[in-house]
């Protein structure tokens, strides 16, 4: 039951952590887990 998302949703969502709610931000989760990815020294492309 989710509801479209537009390119502004989706450009707050990913700043926004939900801090102080029980659920969590798909898009905060999906761009913290690619920023971890390319910080990773050891995930760097050849």
């Amino acid at each position: 039951m989710t509801k479209k998302i537009t390119p502004a949703d989706n450009s707050a969502n990913m700043k926004n952590a939900n801090k102080g709610t029980s659920g969590t931000n798909r898009q905060y989760s999906q761009a913290q887990g690619n920023r971890g990815k390319q910080l990773n020294p050891n995930q760097k492309g050849k």
